[in-house]
């Protein structure tokens, strides 16, 4: 039995409607994700400083809501939490160099060990249809964790810079394709290039 035609309508909603401001916002995040390749280490430090400053502005707001909760039992173990975020957030902002040198290192760490993970999971899972790619991504990720470790402390001054980066430019380009889209009305089950 087949499936229903998906509407245009149903499927995109207002974005059919302002599909240029998408396209727009698509676009700009491309232009930044191009432009951040090459300042990497200038967005390595911008988005470290963001996220000290993420740490702080929450462990502020954490404090100020455990004095709004008396009676909390709790309320210890809240303040200490509050208080790391704090302390945590300020070494941040004052040291974004020094914060990006561990940043790395465990992002580094974490990429080789869901590496390692993903080439146990597909060979355990040989007989199934597409384990060899998820050994060669496992294989992949392994890989550039390794590298960014080898290469690290240097590799603190550009890796988190260059991921945000790489992922301005595909979130961008992945906004071009649905506005583009939306505005042809094309989609799983729709009819291409219907009027707007």
């Amino acid at each position: 039995m087949p499936t229903p035609a998906i509407t245009p309508e149903a499927l995109f909603g207002e974005v059919r409607k302002n599909w240029g401001w998408l396209l727009a916002l698509g676009l700009v995040s491309l232009v930044l994700g191009f432009v951040g390749l090459g300042y990497c280490f200038a967005l390595t430090l911008i988005g470290v400083e963001f996220f000290g400053w993420l740490l702080l502005i929450a462990g502020v707001v954490e404090i100020f809501q455990v004095f709004k909760c008396r009676g909390w039992k709790s309320i210890g173990w809240q303040l200490i939490i509050s208080a790391v975020h704090i302390v945590a957030g300020i070494v941040v902002v004052m040291d974004p160099l020094l914060a990006s040198s561990f940043f790395t290192l465990f992002l580094a760490a974490a990429i080789f060990v869901a590496g390692a993970a993903r080439i146990w999971v597909a060979l355990h899972h040989r007989d199934h249809k597409g384990w060899g790619w998820m050994l060669f991504g496992g294989a992949v990720a392994v890989g550039l964790g390794a590298m960014i470790a080898v290469e690290w402390p240097g590799s603190s001054f550009f890796v988190i810079g260059m991921f945000i980066a790489i992922e301005l430019v595909f979130n961008g380009w992945a906004m071009v394709l649905l506005a583009l889209a939306a505005r042809s009305g094309s989609g799983p089950g729709t009819p291409a290039d219907q009027p707007a």
